[in-house]
């Protein structure tokens, strides 16, 4: 089940048919949805949970806690929206495609995907546009 929550941020309503995307990437990736929370917040937030749980004192866009358990994908999945906002804006691309983006992003590390090297960020990438490119923008 795939649950949103807001942190510091007005609740908003996403897309409809956003939960059954992001499920069928979890399935398609050969796994099964479990529990998965999306904690929206606000760049302060996001750093706060950043520094208290990694000990990394930086912005980031998202930070995605694994709980799977074999091939039940569960985790917590935190997106700061100022962040998503201010990376559309410095690669020129559009708010909602970048935000999608991120969602995904979230679900593919639940899924086992890295992104630290290189191979693994253009592997990361080449997902994220494959699943992305299953979206009606």
């Amino acid at each position: 089940m795939i649950t949103f929550h807001f942190e510091e941020i007005p609740e908003f309503k996403l897309a409809k048919g956003i939960k059954s995307w992001l499920e069928s990437i979890i399935i398609e990736e050969g796994r099964k949805p479990g529990e998965i929370s999306y904690i929206f917040c606000d760049d302060e937030y996001l750093l706060k949970v950043n520094q208290d749980f990694l000990k990394h004192d930086y912005y980031t866009d998202i930070i995605t806690f694994d709980y799977v358990r074999g091939k039940i994908i569960s985790g917590d999945i935190f997106v700061s929206l100022q962040r998503i906002e201010d990376n559309a804006a410095q690669q020129n691309a559009d708010y909602e495609k970048e935000f999608h983006r991120v969602l995904a992003h979230g679900i593919l590390h639940l899924c086992g995907y890295k992104d630290k090297s290189d191979d693994e960020q253009i592997l990361m990438r080449q997902k994220e546009d494959f699943y992305l490119s299953q979206l009606d923008f």
